[in-house]
């Protein structure tokens, strides 16, 4: 008689080569029910921690759990196990372990590293660390650069009044807007660099949009603040970090372990191997392992060799990056028909937003790229929107970096610096809030912060598509 183990392995052997051989989604025959799930993960992020912040605060976990397996289950039972399968095993090893290594890696490194000594939030310091962390962003990425100074940022202001504006801003431009320069800086512009775009290219065709979002940014920041700091009673007479140590870096080793980070991030990019791992349909290259197995590395050093002194400094604790993988979680499984059914281009659900960055003649629309790419990056990941529109475009690099530049350029500059318009465009937004939010600042909800993005962002992004892709 079979033992129920052996039927536990039966089963799996019976499984598995349905998985390997299950083709991709053809979105052109979904349904748009199907996108319900990521759009109630989207709500619930705007909505509940505002209408019951203390559930969501202790069950945002369950909620995102729940979300996905209403995607899920459904997804099982009307298109097979086989099908759902391959999808979650792809959406796991192709893009979240991947994301969540990477960004692990650089929060534990980052937060490694305490900025000694007091440094006092006036507006001319503020926007000098924001420009810093703008240039910083495109070498080190958009998540390196955050996690390096929003928790001295934060302290230098730690004796005002009005800080909101600060972490705000910090957001537009340092965890995002800065990191359109290289591949490095933004996972969109790496996985363009992975299909064959030149390393430099979007730092020789992107610097003149990028220098005057951020530049236009870095001024408007700098009048509010400067307004807010002029105020009566804004500074408080007792600085609560007090001024008793010079200035300078404690577990300063974390720069070289960054340093580690930047080169397996290159590495995986450059190296060009034919060994790779079928798992469930999935291939998994060696270059991707190998850097996801130095990343973990790489966490587990930081943690080892950093004084603990320093992460108590720095009051470093994992709550936020759980609350990043939890939400992201949820995030990249819910939208896997929703990618499927953009990818489908005109023949899916969503041909009405392919079709609109055409123009009559079948040239493409520059300035429709922009604002598509952008108003799907603020809302789904930027990186598989990057894609999209990519292979929408042509998908051939050469051509996209000659011929038709100005398109690759707006769905460059639409993946980045529109990631900024949410919480949720970018992974570090949510990183950011959390932090900000765990040294005190009441940071604003998912749409309070909406007004600030639509009322500072929108008319700054129609200017630059005037100026540059009309």
């Amino acid at each position: 008689m079979t033992s129920p183990t052996l039927r536990r392995l039966c089963l799996a052997a019976t499984l598995l080569p349905g998985l390997a051989r299950a083709a991709d989604i053809d979105g052109s025959q979904l349904s748009v029910w199907w996108g319900v799930p990521f759009a109630g993960v989207l709500l619930s992020i705007a909505l509940v921690p505002l209408l019951a912040p203390a559930f969501w605060h202790h069950h945002f976990g369950k909620v995102s759990a729940a979300w996905a397996l209403a995607f899920l289950v459904p997804f099982a039972i009307v298109m097979g196990p086989g099908l759902a399968g391959a999808s979650v095993v792809h959406a796991l090893l192709a893009e979240y372990i991947p994301f969540i290594v990477l960004l692990t890696a650089l929060f534990t490194v980052a937060g490694g590293i305490f900025v000694r000594g007091n440094l006092h939030g006036s507006p001319g310091l503020n926007t000098g660390l924001l420009a810093v962390g703008a240039v910083l962003a495109s070498f080190m990425g958009t998540t390196g650069a955050s996690m390096l100074l929003i928790r001295p940022l934060i302290r230098a202001n730690d004796n005002r009044k009005h800080q909101v504006h600060v972490v705000v801003f910090f957001i537009f431009i340092v965890s995002n807007a800065g990191g359109s320069l290289t591949p490095l800086g933004d996972p969109p512009l790496f996985l363009g660099f992975l299909k064959g775009v030149d390393f430099f290219w979007t730092m020789s065709h992107l610097w003149m949009e990028t220098l005057a979002l951020i530049g236009a940014l870095l001024v408007i920041f700098y009048a509010i603040d400067w307004w807010y700091y002029h105020r009566r009673e804004e500074v408080q007479p007792q600085d609560p970090t007090p001024d008793t140590a010079r200035l300078g870096f404690d577990g300063g080793f974390n720069f070289a372990l960054l340093g580690v980070v930047v080169a397996l991030v290159l590495m995986s990019g450059l190296w060009k191997s034919s060994v790779a791992f079928n798992v469930a349909g999935t291939e998994v290259g060696l270059p991707g392992l190998l850097r996801d197995l130095g990343l973990i590395a790489v966490t587990l050093i930081s943690l080892k060799l950093t004084p603990s002194s320093v992460h108590e400094s720095n009051q470093f604790a994992w709550g936020p990056m759980q609350e990043v993988a939890k939400l992201f979680a949820a995030i990249f499984l819910t939208i896997i028909p929703v990618i499927a059914m953009l990818k489908a281009g005109v023949d899916g659900p969503f041909g009405a937003v392919v079709k609109a960055v055409t123009n009559a003649d079948g040239s493409p629309n520059p300035a429709m790229y922009f604002w598509a790419t952008g108003a799907l990056s603020s809302f789904l990941d930027n990186a598989p929107t990057y894609l999209v529109f990519f292979n929408t475009a042509g998908g051939d690099p050469q051509v996209l970096m000659t011929a038709m530049a100005p398109t690759l350029v707006a769905i460059s500059a639409g993946a980045v610096f529109m990631g900024a318009n949410t919480y949720i465009g970018n992974a570090p937004n949510l990183m950011v809030k959390a932090i900000a939010e765990d040294r005190g600042i009441r940071m604003p909800s998912f749409f309070g912060y909406m007004l600030w993005s639509v009322g500072i962002l929108v008319p700054l992004f129609a200017l630059i598509t005037w100026i540059w892709f009309v």
